[in-house]
């Protein structure tokens, strides 16, 4: 019989998760109270620490996301104390989590940060790959040398890099939208990147200057724990980079793209033949819809919702993330989202008492600025992450904070296709209807600037390219600064716009 948890007198603050939500918590709280100890439970050997950081303007950030031993955040807070054990349950009642290494961890405050989960297509299928986190990516990058065709079914961020970083391998890309990176871009950002994608690449990227640890040494005893749960955290900006993500083939990018369908049978060879159906040859240039049958035998088949089926030797899904609940929700009564995640108000407090949740397991089920809205994206995990210990803090000390200014407006700067991406507001016109209006300036190759207007004021941004417009824009959509008299020469490349909202 397992031992009751002892009443919650020793208890302590407590952080699960080591990716950045979890990490950036735990040194926010030892910084706040440098003689209590932080407890920071993680199922992975190594965690994510945020470096190089850089506040670009008042809400726009930029980092580099780095493995680390998680010794080397205990040498930098010696307050810091890692448990590298998973989470088996969690005793709200009794202000106790229990771990799989039989230990159990009394808490005056504790922070969920677990992260989140890939979606897979279909679960235990050895031809289907989820990338989410470091060791995914590298068992990607062992099937891939001997790849000649692979399928990337899925629209977001990780599908958009791995186009376009694969080489030497025909890629199928199989999207349910229109246009590609349909969650970061209307189809105009999409048309602009895709002709990025037909173009030869520039040569070798400038090595990484990086360090980058690896759990290769430890790697056997975690493989089993890791198979078990699937655990890992989310992968940085870069996480392609200093992988050589090259097929078999010799020539740079071909990729097909299947808009506007899903997944509807997976079929491993055997069963392939026996359905006696047809598959595809890889379509030879945009106007060939292929209808010549594929001679080729490949392990897995796919059947998308269009009717077509392609062989390929394996399917990458990159389908998005369900928030990682399971281990906490059993016995314990959370308000959970839609979305799966822990609601959380504005103070990151879940439902139950003494419980917060910052980054990709939480969702944010407060009254939302008009221009903010969640994405499970790293800087909103790093942002959580320090105003969930802030808040944790104050509420231990009797004090009340204010929300933090980073929830004021969404902002996130990132790379795609190698142009510098910044996303601002509402930047898809996300929840505005139809009363709104876009203004686009695109200069081919170099420049996609697109503003979100409605009612004369600025709602939302894209900006591709080295625009240095971000903090003009910023500044604009949070200032809500009437523009209607500006019309079409808000954009007009020989009017210095900066000059007009300094």
């Amino acid at each position: 019989m397992e031992a009751p948890c002892s009443p919650p007198t020793a208890g302590k603050f407590v952080v699960v998760g080591g990716g950045i939500a979890g990490v950036t918590c735990a040194e926010q709280l030892a910084i706040n109270f440098p003689s209590e100890d932080i407890l920071l439970i993680t199922a992975s050997p190594v965690i994510k620490a945020v470096t190089n950081f850089k506040q670009v303007s008042k809400v726009l950030e930029e980092f580099d996301v780095e493995e680390q031993p998680s010794t080397m955040l205990e040498n930098r807070f010696p307050n810091i104390k890692v448990i590298e054990s998973g989470v088996k349950q969690l005793k709200s009642k009794e202000h106790c989590v229990l771990t799989e290494d039989g230990n159990q961890h009394i808490y005056k405050k504790l922070c969920l940060c677990a992260g989140a989960k890939p979606k897979l297509i279909c679960e235990g299928n050895p031809y289907v790959l989820g990338i989410r986190d470091t060791d995914s990516a590298q068992e990607f990058q062992k099937q891939l040398t001997k790849a000649k065709r692979i399928m990337i079914i899925g629209n977001g961020g990780i599908a958009l890099e791995l186009v376009y970083e694969i080489e030497g391998c025909e890629v199928i890309w199989v999207i349910k939208d229109k246009a590609i990176g349909n969650t970061f871009f209307d189809a105009g950002a999409a048309e602009f990147l895709t002709s990025k994608l037909i173009d030869e690449k520039p040569e070798a990227k400038i090595a990484q200057k990086r360090t980058r640890y690896t759990t290769e040494g430890r790697k056997k005893e975690t493989q089993a724990r890791a198979n078990a749960g699937n655990v890992g955290s989310a992968l940085g900006p870069d996480w392609h980079e200093g992988l050589d993500l090259k097929g078999t083939k010799e020539f740079s990018h071909k990729i097909h793209i299947e808009t506007m369908c899903e997944v509807k049978k997976i079929y491993l060879q055997e069963e392939f033949r026996i359905s006696e159906k047809k598959s595809l040859t890889f379509p030879r240039d945009h106007h060939d819809q292929s209808v010549t049958t594929d001679k080729e035998i490949w392990p897995v088949y796919v059947e998308l919702t269009n009717e077509k089926i392609y062989g390929c030797d394996f399917i990458v899904s990159a389908t998005g993330v369900t928030p990682n609940t399971e281990p906490f929700l059993c016995g314990n009564n959370f308000d959970v989202g839609e979305d799966g995640g822990l609601k959380v108000d504005d103070h990151m407090h879940t439902s139950l008492p003494d419980i917060y949740a910052a980054g990709d397991i939480c969702t944010a089920a407060w009254h939302p600025s008009p221009v903010w809205q969640q994405m499970r994206l790293w800087t909103q995990a790093r942002q959580m992450g320090w105003y969930a210990a802030k808040c944790m803090a104050a509420a231990s000390v009797g004090e009340s904070i204010d929300m933090d200014f980073s929830f004021e407006l969404f902002a996130h700067v990132t790379k795609f296709f190698n142009y510098k991406v910044v996303l601002l507001g509402k930047y898809n016109a996300q929840g505005l209807g139809s009363n709104h209006e876009l203004l686009l300036r695109c200069t081919k190759g170099q420049e996609y600037i697109k503003a979100v207007l409605q009612n004369g004021r600025m709602m939302g941004a894209v900006l591709i390219g080295e625009t240095d417009l971000e903090e003009t824009f910023e500044n604009l959509i949070l200032n809500q600064m009437n523009l209607s008299a500006y019309g079409e020469d808000l954009l007009d490349p020989n009017i210095d716009i900066e000059d007009y909202f300094d």
